[in-house]
Protein backbone atom coordinates (compact mmCIF):
# COMPACT_ATOMS: atom_id res chain seq x y z
CA UNK A 1 0.00 0.00 0.00
CA UNK A 2 1.15 3.16 -0.77
CA UNK A 3 1.94 6.10 2.08
CA UNK A 4 0.58 9.58 2.38
CA UNK A 5 1.28 12.03 4.85
CA UNK A 6 -1.96 13.76 5.88
CA UNK A 7 -1.11 17.01 7.86
CA UNK A 8 -4.39 19.42 9.23
CA UNK A 9 -4.69 22.15 11.39
CA UNK A 10 -7.07 20.66 13.97
CA UNK A 11 -7.61 16.85 14.68
CA UNK A 12 -9.67 15.83 13.05
CA UNK A 13 -11.94 13.47 15.12
CA UNK A 14 -14.89 13.48 16.39
CA UNK A 15 -16.50 15.28 13.52
CA UNK A 16 -18.68 17.69 15.34
CA UNK A 17 -17.84 20.79 13.60
CA UNK A 18 -17.55 21.83 10.06
CA UNK A 19 -14.08 21.54 9.08
CA UNK A 20 -13.68 18.67 11.25
CA UNK A 21 -16.71 16.14 9.37
CA UNK A 22 -14.60 17.49 6.14
CA UNK A 23 -11.53 16.56 7.30
CA UNK A 24 -12.71 13.35 8.97
CA UNK A 25 -14.33 12.17 5.96
CA UNK A 26 -11.55 13.00 3.61
CA UNK A 27 -9.08 11.32 5.98
CA UNK A 28 -11.42 7.94 6.28
CA UNK A 29 -11.36 7.54 2.50
CA UNK A 30 -7.89 8.21 1.73
CA UNK A 31 -7.18 5.76 4.59
CA UNK A 32 -8.51 3.27 2.91
CA UNK A 33 -6.84 3.76 -0.44
CA UNK A 34 -3.34 4.61 1.48
CA UNK A 35 -1.49 3.55 4.63
CA UNK A 36 -1.87 7.61 6.19
CA UNK A 37 0.53 9.41 8.35
CA UNK A 38 -0.91 12.44 10.60
CA UNK A 39 0.37 15.41 11.90
CA UNK A 40 -2.53 17.47 13.44
CA UNK A 41 -3.00 19.84 16.26
CA UNK A 42 -5.22 19.77 19.36
CA UNK A 43 -7.35 22.84 20.30
CA UNK A 44 -9.66 21.37 22.75
CA UNK A 45 -8.71 19.59 25.63
CA UNK A 46 -11.72 17.15 25.67
CA UNK A 47 -10.38 15.88 22.27
CA UNK A 48 -7.16 14.13 23.27
CA UNK A 49 -9.38 11.43 24.42
CA UNK A 50 -10.02 10.12 20.72
CA UNK A 51 -6.63 9.84 19.68
CA UNK A 52 -6.84 5.98 19.78
CA UNK A 53 -9.49 6.17 16.99
CA UNK A 54 -7.19 7.40 14.35
CA UNK A 55 -4.02 6.18 15.48
CA UNK A 56 -6.15 2.64 14.75
CA UNK A 57 -7.02 4.42 11.66
CA UNK A 58 -3.77 5.48 10.77
CA UNK A 59 -0.05 5.02 10.60
CA UNK A 60 2.30 6.96 12.17
CA UNK A 61 0.94 9.88 13.96
CA UNK A 62 2.04 13.37 15.75
CA UNK A 63 -0.23 15.22 17.93
CA UNK A 64 0.13 18.90 19.39
CA UNK A 65 -1.61 20.43 21.95
CA UNK A 66 -2.84 24.20 20.84
CA UNK A 67 -2.78 26.54 23.11
CA UNK A 68 -4.61 29.59 21.85
CA UNK A 69 -3.37 32.33 23.78
CA UNK A 70 0.04 31.49 23.12
CA UNK A 71 -0.49 30.54 19.39
CA UNK A 72 -1.93 34.64 19.32
CA UNK A 73 1.68 35.70 21.27
CA UNK A 74 3.52 34.15 18.54
CA UNK A 75 0.62 35.64 15.29
CA UNK A 76 1.57 38.62 16.96
CA UNK A 77 5.71 38.25 16.15
CA UNK A 78 4.70 37.74 12.74
CA UNK A 79 3.68 41.32 12.23
CA UNK A 80 7.40 42.46 13.06
CA UNK A 81 8.28 39.81 10.49
CA UNK A 82 6.05 40.85 8.00
CA UNK A 83 4.38 37.28 7.17
CA UNK A 84 0.68 36.31 7.58
CA UNK A 85 -0.25 35.55 10.79
CA UNK A 86 -1.70 32.35 10.16
CA UNK A 87 1.46 30.22 9.71
CA UNK A 88 3.35 31.32 13.18
CA UNK A 89 -0.04 30.41 14.69
CA UNK A 90 0.31 27.06 12.97
CA UNK A 91 4.19 26.73 13.77
CA UNK A 92 5.50 23.98 15.99
CA UNK A 93 9.37 22.76 16.03
CA UNK A 94 8.14 19.41 16.68
CA UNK A 95 5.88 19.16 14.13
CA UNK A 96 8.31 19.78 11.71
CA UNK A 97 10.80 17.32 12.66
CA UNK A 98 8.23 15.31 12.55
CA UNK A 99 7.11 15.66 9.05
CA UNK A 100 11.24 15.72 8.16
CA UNK A 101 12.05 13.01 9.56
CA UNK A 102 8.87 11.00 8.24
CA UNK A 103 9.70 12.22 4.35
CA UNK A 104 12.84 11.01 5.30
CA UNK A 105 12.57 7.67 6.47
CA UNK A 106 9.72 6.48 4.73
CA UNK A 107 8.35 6.35 0.84
CA UNK A 108 5.38 8.51 1.37
CA UNK A 109 4.84 9.97 -2.40
CA UNK A 110 1.96 11.62 -1.44
CA UNK A 111 1.24 14.43 0.86
CA UNK A 112 -2.61 16.01 1.70
CA UNK A 113 -2.72 19.02 3.33
CA UNK A 114 -5.84 20.22 5.21
CA UNK A 115 -6.07 24.59 5.46
CA UNK A 116 -3.49 26.55 4.57
CA UNK A 117 -1.91 27.21 7.76
CA UNK A 118 -0.50 23.18 7.39
CA UNK A 119 1.30 24.05 4.02
CA UNK A 120 4.51 25.57 5.57
CA UNK A 121 5.65 22.05 6.93
CA UNK A 122 6.09 21.33 3.08
CA UNK A 123 7.07 24.01 0.94
CA UNK A 124 10.38 24.69 -0.38
CA UNK A 125 13.14 26.25 0.89
CA UNK A 126 15.77 26.23 -1.71
CA UNK A 127 16.78 29.61 -3.13
CA UNK A 128 14.81 31.62 -6.08
CA UNK A 129 16.80 29.93 -8.62
CA UNK A 130 16.92 26.22 -7.40
CA UNK A 131 14.20 23.66 -8.32
CA UNK A 132 13.77 21.68 -4.67
CA UNK A 133 14.50 18.07 -5.45
CA UNK A 134 13.15 16.75 -2.67
CA UNK A 135 9.75 17.25 -3.91
CA UNK A 136 10.55 15.97 -7.32
CA UNK A 137 8.71 12.16 -6.85
CA UNK A 138 6.46 13.81 -4.50
CA UNK A 139 2.43 15.40 -5.34
CA UNK A 140 1.34 17.61 -2.90
CA UNK A 141 -2.31 18.77 -2.89
CA UNK A 142 -4.37 21.15 -0.62
CA UNK A 143 -7.51 21.38 0.52
CA UNK A 144 -7.92 25.19 1.16
CA UNK A 145 -11.50 24.39 1.98
CA UNK A 146 -12.16 27.80 1.62
CA UNK A 147 -10.68 31.13 0.41
CA UNK A 148 -9.50 32.05 3.80
CA UNK A 149 -7.82 35.44 2.45
CA UNK A 150 -11.11 36.84 1.33
CA UNK A 151 -12.58 35.68 4.45
CA UNK A 152 -10.09 37.84 6.45
CA UNK A 153 -11.26 40.81 4.20
CA UNK A 154 -15.01 40.05 5.17
CA UNK A 155 -13.90 40.39 9.33
CA UNK A 156 -12.00 43.26 8.40
CA UNK A 157 -15.16 45.11 6.65
CA UNK A 158 -17.15 44.83 9.92
CA UNK A 159 -13.96 45.67 12.29
CA UNK A 160 -13.38 48.99 13.63
CA UNK A 161 -9.91 50.58 13.63
CA UNK A 162 -7.15 49.21 14.86
CA UNK A 163 -8.08 45.71 14.20
CA UNK A 164 -9.78 46.44 10.51
CA UNK A 165 -6.03 47.10 9.32
CA UNK A 166 -4.88 44.15 11.50
CA UNK A 167 -7.72 41.76 8.69
CA UNK A 168 -7.05 43.60 6.27
CA UNK A 169 -3.14 43.23 6.09
CA UNK A 170 -3.72 39.54 6.98
CA UNK A 171 -6.02 39.26 3.93
CA UNK A 172 -3.33 40.65 1.75
CA UNK A 173 -0.33 38.53 3.34
CA UNK A 174 -2.87 35.42 3.24
CA UNK A 175 -3.33 36.15 -0.26
CA UNK A 176 0.18 36.12 -1.48
CA UNK A 177 0.76 32.80 0.47
CA UNK A 178 -2.38 31.18 -0.98
CA UNK A 179 -1.28 32.16 -4.36
CA UNK A 180 2.46 30.59 -3.61
CA UNK A 181 1.19 27.46 -2.35
CA UNK A 182 -1.21 26.83 -5.08
CA UNK A 183 1.71 27.89 -7.93
CA UNK A 184 3.90 24.96 -6.11
CA UNK A 185 1.70 22.50 -5.15
CA UNK A 186 0.64 19.84 -7.44
CA UNK A 187 -3.45 21.00 -6.71
CA UNK A 188 -5.50 22.72 -4.65
CA UNK A 189 -9.11 22.05 -3.98
CA UNK A 190 -11.97 23.86 -2.64
CA UNK A 191 -15.55 23.48 -0.74
CA UNK A 192 -17.32 24.03 -3.38
CA UNK A 193 -17.11 25.32 -7.36
CA UNK A 194 -18.04 29.31 -6.67
CA UNK A 195 -15.20 29.40 -3.75
CA UNK A 196 -12.62 27.61 -6.62
CA UNK A 197 -13.85 29.95 -9.11
CA UNK A 198 -13.24 33.24 -6.81
CA UNK A 199 -9.61 31.70 -6.10
CA UNK A 200 -8.63 31.29 -10.01
CA UNK A 201 -9.43 35.11 -10.17
CA UNK A 202 -7.25 35.49 -7.31
CA UNK A 203 -4.35 32.96 -8.51
CA UNK A 204 -4.58 32.91 -12.03
CA UNK A 205 -1.49 31.55 -13.18
CA UNK A 206 -2.36 28.53 -11.07
CA UNK A 207 -5.97 28.36 -12.32
CA UNK A 208 -5.19 25.06 -14.29
CA UNK A 209 -4.51 22.67 -10.92
CA UNK A 210 -7.29 24.59 -8.82
CA UNK A 211 -10.99 21.91 -8.10
CA UNK A 212 -13.58 21.83 -5.74
CA UNK A 213 -14.08 19.28 -3.62
CA UNK A 214 -17.73 19.03 -2.46
CA UNK A 215 -19.01 18.27 1.03
CA UNK A 216 -21.33 15.28 1.70
CA UNK A 217 -23.40 14.49 4.89
CA UNK A 218 -24.25 11.28 6.31
CA UNK A 219 -27.54 11.20 5.50
CA UNK A 220 -28.07 7.50 7.39
CA UNK A 221 -27.18 9.57 10.26
CA UNK A 222 -29.18 12.79 9.85
CA UNK A 223 -32.50 11.49 8.88
CA UNK A 224 -35.71 12.06 9.57
CA UNK A 225 -37.26 8.55 9.77
CA UNK A 226 -35.78 8.36 13.32
CA UNK A 227 -37.67 9.13 16.30
CA UNK A 228 -35.70 11.23 18.54
CA UNK A 229 -37.02 12.93 21.81
CA UNK A 230 -38.42 15.70 21.80
CA UNK A 231 -36.24 18.25 24.01
CA UNK A 232 -38.51 20.98 23.41
CA UNK A 233 -41.41 22.32 25.55
CA UNK A 234 -44.81 21.56 24.09
CA UNK A 235 -46.65 24.22 22.09
CA UNK A 236 -42.92 25.60 21.07
CA UNK A 237 -43.03 26.66 17.54
CA UNK A 238 -38.72 26.62 16.80
CA UNK A 239 -36.33 27.81 15.21
CA UNK A 240 -33.23 26.58 15.51
CA UNK A 241 -29.55 27.36 14.80
CA UNK A 242 -26.75 24.59 15.25
CA UNK A 243 -23.12 25.26 15.04
CA UNK A 244 -19.67 26.01 17.10
CA UNK A 245 -20.86 29.09 19.36
CA UNK A 246 -17.04 30.34 19.60
CA UNK A 247 -16.58 30.98 16.06
CA UNK A 248 -17.33 34.30 15.61
CA UNK A 249 -18.89 34.21 12.13
CA UNK A 250 -21.54 32.46 13.99
CA UNK A 251 -21.60 34.51 16.99
CA UNK A 252 -22.54 37.45 14.61
CA UNK A 253 -25.12 35.58 13.22
CA UNK A 254 -27.24 34.67 15.91
CA UNK A 255 -26.53 37.74 17.80
CA UNK A 256 -27.77 40.10 14.95
CA UNK A 257 -30.91 37.57 14.24
CA UNK A 258 -31.92 37.56 17.89
CA UNK A 259 -31.56 41.33 18.31
CA UNK A 260 -32.73 42.77 14.93
CA UNK A 261 -34.96 39.99 13.69
CA UNK A 262 -36.39 37.66 16.51
CA UNK A 263 -38.10 40.15 18.49
CA UNK A 264 -40.71 41.18 15.55
CA UNK A 265 -41.22 37.76 15.02
CA UNK A 266 -42.08 36.98 18.71
CA UNK A 267 -44.67 39.64 18.46
CA UNK A 268 -46.66 38.05 16.21
CA UNK A 269 -46.14 34.80 16.78
CA UNK A 270 -45.76 34.65 20.71
CA UNK A 271 -45.27 30.79 21.10
CA UNK A 272 -42.35 31.47 18.37
CA UNK A 273 -38.42 30.32 20.13
CA UNK A 274 -35.37 30.82 19.03
CA UNK A 275 -32.98 27.77 20.30
CA UNK A 276 -29.25 28.73 19.79
CA UNK A 277 -27.48 25.33 20.05
CA UNK A 278 -23.77 24.55 19.95
CA UNK A 279 -20.81 23.82 22.32
CA UNK A 280 -18.67 26.79 24.21
CA UNK A 281 -21.25 29.44 23.66
CA UNK A 282 -19.44 33.04 23.68
CA UNK A 283 -20.01 34.51 27.01
CA UNK A 284 -21.64 37.87 24.92
CA UNK A 285 -23.93 34.96 23.86
CA UNK A 286 -25.47 34.00 27.12
CA UNK A 287 -26.68 37.57 27.56
CA UNK A 288 -29.07 37.16 24.34
CA UNK A 289 -31.47 35.00 26.89
CA UNK A 290 -32.22 38.44 28.14
CA UNK A 291 -34.49 38.27 24.70
CA UNK A 292 -37.64 36.86 25.44
CA UNK A 293 -37.74 33.56 23.41
CA UNK A 294 -34.53 33.30 23.00
CA UNK A 295 -32.52 30.03 24.92
CA UNK A 296 -28.80 29.24 24.28
CA UNK A 297 -28.51 25.50 24.96
CA UNK A 298 -24.64 25.38 25.17
CA UNK A 299 -23.25 22.07 23.92
CA UNK A 300 -25.45 19.19 23.46
CA UNK A 301 -24.68 15.31 23.10
CA UNK A 302 -26.81 15.63 19.75
CA UNK A 303 -28.00 17.78 17.96
CA UNK A 304 -30.81 15.54 15.84
CA UNK A 305 -33.79 16.05 18.55
CA UNK A 306 -33.31 20.11 17.84
CA UNK A 307 -33.69 19.80 14.28
CA UNK A 308 -36.00 17.07 14.31
CA UNK A 309 -38.40 18.95 16.36
CA UNK A 310 -37.93 22.60 15.27
CA UNK A 311 -40.31 24.14 12.79
CA UNK A 312 -37.25 25.52 11.08
CA UNK A 313 -33.92 25.70 10.98
CA UNK A 314 -32.31 29.44 10.43
CA UNK A 315 -28.62 30.31 9.16
CA UNK A 316 -28.56 33.78 8.80
CA UNK A 317 -24.54 34.40 8.58
CA UNK A 318 -23.60 37.32 7.25
CA UNK A 319 -19.59 36.64 7.34
CA UNK A 320 -19.19 33.29 5.66
CA UNK A 321 -16.96 31.49 3.03
CA UNK A 322 -17.65 27.84 1.17
CA UNK A 323 -20.53 25.26 1.67
CA UNK A 324 -22.24 25.62 5.30
CA UNK A 325 -22.50 21.90 7.22
CA UNK A 326 -25.51 23.31 9.15
CA UNK A 327 -27.56 23.99 6.22
CA UNK A 328 -26.92 20.64 4.44
CA UNK A 329 -27.94 18.83 7.87
CA UNK A 330 -30.64 20.65 8.15
CA UNK A 331 -31.88 19.79 4.67
CA UNK A 332 -31.17 15.73 5.23
CA UNK A 333 -33.29 16.08 7.76
CA UNK A 334 -35.84 17.29 5.57
CA UNK A 335 -36.21 20.70 7.68
CA UNK A 336 -36.92 23.85 5.67
CA UNK A 337 -33.90 26.55 6.63
CA UNK A 338 -33.78 30.06 6.49
CA UNK A 339 -30.75 31.77 5.43
CA UNK A 340 -29.37 34.41 4.25
CA UNK A 341 -27.03 34.67 0.59
CA UNK A 342 -23.95 34.52 2.10
CA UNK A 343 -24.69 31.25 3.71
CA UNK A 344 -26.12 29.54 0.43
CA UNK A 345 -23.84 30.71 -2.47
CA UNK A 346 -21.40 27.98 -1.69
CA UNK A 347 -24.56 25.30 -2.56
CA UNK A 348 -24.78 24.46 -5.95
CA UNK A 349 -26.60 22.77 -8.96
CA UNK A 350 -24.07 19.75 -9.11
CA UNK A 351 -24.49 19.41 -12.73
CA UNK A 352 -23.78 22.96 -14.43
CA UNK A 353 -22.36 25.04 -11.22
CA UNK A 354 -25.28 27.24 -11.43
CA UNK A 355 -26.08 29.28 -8.43
CA UNK A 356 -29.25 27.32 -6.87
CA UNK A 357 -30.38 30.61 -5.33
CA UNK A 358 -31.20 33.07 -7.75
CA UNK A 359 -34.74 33.98 -6.19
CA UNK A 360 -36.38 34.25 -2.76
CA UNK A 361 -37.29 31.00 -2.33
CA UNK A 362 -35.64 27.61 -4.33
CA UNK A 363 -38.30 24.65 -4.45
CA UNK A 364 -35.65 21.92 -5.02
CA UNK A 365 -33.75 22.65 -1.79
CA UNK A 366 -36.94 23.90 0.77
CA UNK A 367 -34.29 27.31 1.51
CA UNK A 368 -35.83 30.04 2.39
CA UNK A 369 -33.37 33.01 1.28
CA UNK A 370 -33.51 36.69 2.96
CA UNK A 371 -30.93 39.13 3.76
CA UNK A 372 -33.08 42.21 5.28
CA UNK A 373 -34.80 42.25 8.99
CA UNK A 374 -37.97 42.88 7.95
CA UNK A 375 -37.65 39.81 4.86
CA UNK A 376 -36.43 37.70 7.56
CA UNK A 377 -39.26 38.21 10.04
CA UNK A 378 -41.66 37.66 6.82
CA UNK A 379 -40.43 34.55 5.41
CA UNK A 380 -39.96 33.37 9.55
CA UNK A 381 -43.63 33.98 9.99
CA UNK A 382 -44.55 32.25 7.05
CA UNK A 383 -42.33 28.95 7.22
CA UNK A 384 -43.58 28.38 11.26
CA UNK A 385 -46.76 28.04 9.87
CA UNK A 386 -45.20 25.25 6.79
CA UNK A 387 -44.50 21.54 6.74
CA UNK A 388 -41.34 19.43 6.75
CA UNK A 389 -40.19 20.18 3.25
CA UNK A 390 -38.56 16.66 1.79
CA UNK A 391 -37.12 18.28 -1.68
CA UNK A 392 -34.11 19.39 0.59
CA UNK A 393 -33.16 15.93 1.55
CA UNK A 394 -33.60 14.92 -1.98
CA UNK A 395 -31.55 17.60 -3.14
CA UNK A 396 -28.54 16.63 -0.64
CA UNK A 397 -28.87 12.69 -1.65
CA UNK A 398 -28.66 13.44 -4.97
CA UNK A 399 -25.35 16.02 -4.58
CA UNK A 400 -24.17 15.83 -1.43
CA UNK A 401 -23.01 12.35 -0.35
CA UNK A 402 -19.14 11.56 0.34
CA UNK A 403 -19.42 8.50 -0.91
CA UNK A 404 -19.25 9.80 -4.38
CA UNK A 405 -17.73 13.55 -3.97
CA UNK A 406 -15.03 11.87 -2.65
CA UNK A 407 -14.05 9.96 -5.63
CA UNK A 408 -12.38 13.58 -6.99
CA UNK A 409 -9.36 13.15 -4.97
CA UNK A 410 -8.31 9.89 -7.00
CA UNK A 411 -7.36 11.60 -10.06
CA UNK A 412 -5.91 14.62 -8.19
CA UNK A 413 -3.33 12.21 -5.80
CA UNK A 414 -2.73 10.01 -8.97
CA UNK A 415 -1.72 12.41 -11.33
CA UNK A 416 -4.62 13.70 -13.55
CA UNK A 417 -3.63 17.11 -12.67
CA UNK A 418 -1.23 20.14 -14.75
CA UNK A 419 2.64 19.49 -13.36
CA UNK A 420 2.86 21.76 -10.72
CA UNK A 421 5.30 24.77 -11.80
CA UNK A 422 8.53 25.87 -9.52
CA UNK A 423 6.94 28.71 -6.71
CA UNK A 424 9.91 30.60 -7.45
CA UNK A 425 9.46 31.44 -10.63
CA UNK A 426 6.32 33.57 -9.38
CA UNK A 427 6.58 36.51 -7.42
CA UNK A 428 4.24 35.18 -5.31
CA UNK A 429 6.46 32.98 -3.82
CA UNK A 430 8.14 35.77 -2.50
CA UNK A 431 6.12 35.63 1.17
CA UNK A 432 8.23 34.22 4.15
CA UNK A 433 7.47 31.04 5.67
CA UNK A 434 7.80 30.37 9.54
CA UNK A 435 9.65 26.92 9.00
CA UNK A 436 12.64 24.72 10.84
CA UNK A 437 15.75 24.98 8.31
Amino acid sequence: MQELLFLAHRIPYPPNKGDKIRSYHVLKYLAGKYRVHLGTFVDDEQDWKYMPVLKELCGETHFVGLNSRRARLRSAKGLLRGEALTLPYYYDASMQEWVTRLLENNPVHRVFVFSSGMAQYVVSHAPSNVIDQRWSNVRRVIDFVDVDSDKWRQYAKSKSWPMSAVYQREARRLEIYERRIAAEFDASVLVSQDEARLFKTLAPESAGRIDYLNNGVDSEYFSPHRHYANPYLPGEKVLVFTGAMDYWANVDAVTWFAQEVFPQIVQSNPMARFYIVGGHPASALKQLENIAGVHVTGGVPDVRPYLAHAITAVAPLRIARGVQNKVLEAMAMAKPVLATSAAVEGIESGIDGASAFNAGINEGTGIVVADDVAECVEQALCLLQGKPNATGRAYVLKYYTWAENLTRLDRLLEGDIVPAVNSSAHTVAQERTVAAP
